[in-house]
């Protein structure tokens, strides 16, 4: 009988892992191609019930845009006041990080996890308030759209011909414990424009102008469900690997990227992420500085350094090495 044993040392990673994951808070996100899809509503929808059911839950942030269906699943659920933060004159309102901390609920609900702090916020986005909610045990859902995943961020701005300035790397989404798909037709979308259930009619105008055209909503959609088709995959392999499947493994692909002063490399390192990642390949992006490099224009080198930084964040090996 040839039974393949698990390797002792891979067991005690994996229980050693599971035991720092099980002090952690469990990070659930609700995921779509654009506004208006309904990721708030269903984030509330789910809290509704869960509250019904006992657990102790509190509202953190939810941003309902004046829709009266979203805001009326608020009654009844307890609510973090926001803190004010003063910002060129004004009192701003922002998520209060310490009271979620102080008060700990079993689960808090933070809408919008791309989001940009205010100047005076202990961390500049809303992704890292929420990662410390979860390093202290708390537990998150939140909602987030296809167009702020930094690696996808130059696709988006090619279809749509709108910058997204407000992303977050792509290691915040694959590690979240539960992502769900919230997803409805561009017609229906449309439709809900129209009627008002996304925007007021100024702004549902100028939407369907810019970014809610229908071939882009088509787009984002298929980059939605194809997102989430990569996470299903990726899910999969790492199940075959904890349950010590090897028959099922393939030779493992790995890329690298050479990085370069020419403008352009963003959009190369991003491009490279995505394969990557449809290959569950590791890969690598390396300056090689040539002696005639070394006198390049101060501008070229933190070009250099901003793309090199850009790829070490959406998952890159990376290394400057002399040529």
């Amino acid at each position: 009988m040839n039974e393949e044993r698990p390797d002792p040392d891979q067991l005690l990673e994996r229980v050693q892992r599971e035991a720092e994951k099980a002090k952690r808070g469990r990070l659930k996100i609700f995921f779509g191609a654009s506004a208006g899809v309904g990721k708030t509503y269903a984030m509330l929808s789910s809290a509704r019930m869960l509250r019904e059911q006992g657990l102790d839950l509190m509202v953190g942030v939810a941003e309902t845009h004046g829709r009266r269906e979203t805001e009326a699943l608020l009654k009844g659920q307890e609510i973090l006041p926001p803190k004010e933060i003063e910002y060129r004159g004004k009192m701003l309102r922002e998520f209060d990080l310490d009271g979620a901390l102080r008060r700990r609920p079993a689960l808090i609900l933070v809408d919008e996890l791309a989001h940009s702090n205010l100047p005076g916020s202990r961390h500049p986005k809303r992704w890292q308030d929420i990662e410390e909610l979860l390093d202290a045990g708390i537990d998150v859902h939140t909602t987030v759209n296809v167009q702020h995943l930094e690696s996808l961020n130059d696709i988006v701005g090619g279809i749509t011909g709108i910058r997204i300035f407000e992303t977050l790397p792509d290691r915040i989404f694959e590690a979240a414990d539960e992502v769900v798909l919230v997803d409805i037709t561009p017609d229906e979308l449309l439709q809900r424009l129209k009627e008002g259930k996304i925007y007021l009619p100024e702004q549902a105008e100028r939407a369907v102008m810019n970014f809610f055209r229908k071939g882009n909503l088509i787009a984002l959609r298929e980059l939605a469900l194809r997102r989430t088709a990569d996470r299903v995959d990726d899910q999969m392999l790492n199940y075959r690997q904890e349950q010590s499947i090897r028959a099922l493994w393939q030779a493992k692909e790995s890329m690298l990227v050479c990085v370069g002063p020419q403008p352009g490399a963003e959009r190369i390192v991003r491009s490279a992420s995505r394969l990557a990642a449809q290959l569950s390949a590791e890969w690598h992006a390396v300056y090689i500085e040539t002696p005639g490099l070394q006198r390049l224009p101060e501008e070229d080198r933190r070009r250099i350094l901003r793309t090199l930084k850009l790829a070490q964040e959406l998952g890159a090996k990376t290394a400057t090495l002399p040529g």
